[in-house]
């Protein structure tokens, strides 16, 4: 008999804890009930800064796809990948960058490159949404210099993807990666103001404009932003072992002159996306960042073999990464992200 009541304990114990346990989801499917984008809805722009549905300040801290146009960039593009982003990293944001000139560049490839480029956007945006977290769109402005160059084939793309996405409340618009080669303010706003409002007929989301000398001069577009138009941002990139105190002194005059800044693009090594790290003085940009409530995306999630790739070289998977699968740089971002 007291074996039998034992028994029936047991039994009445493990029912209990079935039934606690049976509540109890992975912390992935915590994640995906809770995501950035439901908790936070469409973005907007409200003085200086980025605000969520609630119209609270809110940081978007994101990584960047190298570009897609190459092997190193194209592969890491996927929702796995974009789920341990999210589930791993404690990133909210994924931009995906396509180049407009360099190899195989949307500007100066054939229609069959142009489709897949366009495709591999759409694999992102589809699986940001799925996910819950934001996605940018970036138009990546290097060896062209100036966004003028490519102006006409800007405005069509952007209809492109303003018209598929611009409903979407988790797509930003990045129109000019980094203008250079002596592109002034006057070009770009100028560039600027043709392409906004192509995507104004589709989308109020927020559009990031890029700023002088390889978007470091926020400094120089606060003096003169672009007037009436909403939800607009300006970008600054920094590569902490090369930009430092002085540009910094950029972000801050910018913002005290009333300029909404994000930042799309940093790492910690020199700005040639190799060299050394300097961990300090990307340490200090964060803390900034942080204290404006200003954004920020990390450069890149690739495999490529420089210093600022997130993964190391040696690294065969596109998803699914686990710690030994991390570049320094990419420890250093994931311990910034989660801690």
């Amino acid at each position: 008999m007291e074996n039998k009541k034992r028994g029936f304990v047991f039994v009445l114990i493990l029912s209990l804890l079935a039934g606690i346990f049976s509540g109890v989801k992975e912390p992935g499917a915590r994640a995906a009930s809770q995501t950035p984008v439901k908790q936070h809805g469409r973005l907007a722009v409200k003085g200086t800064k980025l605000v969520d549905k609630n119209g609270k300040a809110f940081q978007l801290k994101g990584v960047s796809s190298h570009g897609i146009n190459w092997d190193v960039g194209e592969p890491f593009v996927n929702e796995k990948a974009l789920k341990t982003l999210r589930d791993k990293w404690g990133v909210n944001c994924f931009r995906v960058a396509m180049y407009t000139e360099d190899y195989n560049g949307y500007c100066v490839t054939d229609k069959d490159s142009q489709k897949k480029l366009l495709k591999t956007i759409d694999i992102a945006v589809t699986a940001a949404k799925k996910l819950g977290i934001y996605v940018i769109i970036d138009w990546h402005v290097l060896n062209d210099a100036t966004p003028k160059k490519y102006q006409k084939q800007a405005k069509s793309f952007f209809k492109t993807v303003a018209k598929k996405y611009g409903a979407y409340e988790n797509v930003l618009f990045e129109i000019c990666n980094e203008p250079n080669g002596g592109a002034s303010w006057k070009d770009i706003k100028s560039y600027a103001n043709a392409v906004i409002p192509i995507i104004r007929e589709y989308s109020k989301n927020i559009i990031v404009v890029g700023t002088p000398t390889w978007s470091q001069d926020v400094d120089v577009a606060a003096k003169s932003p672009i007037k009436k138009q909403k939800n607009i941002m300006y970008t600054v990139h920094f590569y902490a072992a090369t930009h430092q105190e002085s540009y910094r002194e950029k972000v801050k005059t910018a913002v005290k002159a009333g300029l909404p800044v994000i930042c799309t693009e940093f790492s910690a090594c020199e700005a040639s996306g190799n060299g050394n790290y300097n961990f300090t003085s990307a340490k200090k940009w964060l803390d900034l960042l942080d204290s404006l409530d200003i954004s920020y995306v990390c450069w890149s999630l690739s495999n490529k073999n420089e210093a600022a790739s997130l993964l190391k070289a040696s690294c065969k998977k596109t998803g699914g990464f686990t710690t030994s699968d991390l570049s320094k740089m990419g420890k250093w971002l994931v311990k910034q992200y989660t801690s």
